[in-house]
């Protein structure tokens, strides 16, 4: 079963797909019909016999997914237009979205933030787009400025923020977007997919309690283990 009909996502018309969908395709999609800007990041290539990230770098900490010039924020279009010309000469490049513009994004670890998915449902509290990468994190998208808030609206919660695996995404950063490969581990899902229904996205302050709770809940059951 996918993980969004396990947490009740509203289906809708119009909503990009996760599988057999052409990175093209969905950079198109996010432009067109989200408004988000996109840019073009790295790719993975074959080379002896396994794969590597297009930067060169043998270690590198996120094959095929992290910018690939220094001015990635000024090439980053909303035109739907520009980006298929984009992907038109890199068809491989993956796609990521800059944060800090019309959205932020809160991230956190899987199990924290499945916990705080289900939390949040029994509650009623109307969420965002959410994504699901390969290396074990999900991050929840908010109005901007959400970003700068979170560690504040924690701490006001009595949480202490450098305590809890909350990752806030504001301006300057970005997130990878479906259906990128992040190395071998495979692909980055939508866990919500953007729908009519979320178009309207919440404030942190919304989301921030049951994030937090989570990860706490989280770290606890980490110690002891």
């Amino acid at each position: 079963m996918d993980v969004e009909e396990t947490i009740g996502v509203v289906g809708a018309p119009h909503i990009p797909q996760q599988r057999g969908e052409q990175l093209l395709d969905a950079a198109v999609r996010y432009a067109e019909e989200r408004h988000w800007d996109v840019f073009a990041g790295t790719w993975l290539v074959t080379a002896e016999g396994g794969e590597r990230c297009s930067c060169g770098e043998l270690d590198c900490p996120a094959p095929g997914a992290h910018p690939s010039r220094p001015d990635w924020a000024t090439q980053a279009t909303g035109s739907a237009v520009a980006a298929r010309r984009m992907w038109d000469k890199r068809p491989a490049a993956s796609v990521l979205l800059p944060t800090g513009r019309t959205f932020d994004a809160l991230e956190v670890p899987e199990s924290a933030g499945c916990l705080a998915l289900a939390r949040m449902e029994r509650m009623g509290t109307a969420l965002g787009p959410v994504t699901s990468t390969p290396y074990g994190r999900m991050l929840f998208f908010v109005l901007p400025g959400g970003a700068l808030k979170a560690p504040d609206l924690a701490r006001k919660l009595g949480w202490r923020p450098s305590l809890l695996d909350l990752v806030a995404r504001g301006e300057g950063d970005y997130v990878v977007a479906p259906p990128t490969r992040m190395g071998s581990r495979g692909s980055v899902q939508w866990a919500r997919q953007p729908t009519a229904a979320n178009r309207w996205l919440p404030d942190a302050e919304e989301l921030v309690s049951s994030l937090a709770y989570a990860c706490a809940c989280d770290a606890q059951d980490a110690r002891r283990r």
